[in-house]
């Protein structure tokens, strides 16, 4: 496989490995920040009425960070930064870019109210979110970084 191939195909996989991690903790942060709120049942529930809302919400949270994946790997292509740095920096940028997009989700998310989908648009929650995406981009980082280094092809 091609050398540029290889560093995509490994950020996308450490992408997606990153939001898996991120997807198991939220039963732990929740208790950390006494919110109920998790965005594995945020993708679930919108794409299934059903019992597997955890399966399709974890499914579409690790294509989310597949994608975030191969963002990352094209800026850091271009960037002197050290890639753990990198990634919780960019990850950080996207919690506050995107966070503001909690207030449609709170209006509209057609399972609004259900377990897990408390309201977004509050301080915990952001503190909750930003604690995630710091987590995110901390594997994401370690990964790519480890995977890096391991390389000598």
């Amino acid at each position: 496989m091609p050398t540029g191939l290889r560093r995509h195909v490994r950020a996308a996989a450490a992408g997606a490995a990153a939001a898996t991690v991120w997807g198991l903790l939220e039963p732990l942060d929740v208790k950390l920040f006494r919110s109920d709120y998790r965005d594995v049942a945020l993708l679930g529930k919108l794409v299934t009425s059903g019992r597997g809302w955890k399966a399709a919400g974890y499914a579409l949270h690790g294509a989310n960070g597949a994608l975030f994946g191969l963002g990352f790997e094209a800026v850091r292509g271009r960037s002197g930064i050290g890639p753990r740095r990198l990634a919780v920096g960019l990850a950080l940028a996207e919690n506050v870019v995107l966070y503001p997009l909690g207030i449609v989700a709170d209006r509209k998310h057609p399972r609004r109210g259900e377990r897990h989908l408390s309201p977004l648009w509050s301080r915990r929650v952001f503190a909750q979110e930003t604690f995630r995406h710091v987590v995110f981009g901390l594997v994401l980082g370690s990964l790519v970084g480890s995977a890096r280094s391991g390389d000598r092809t």
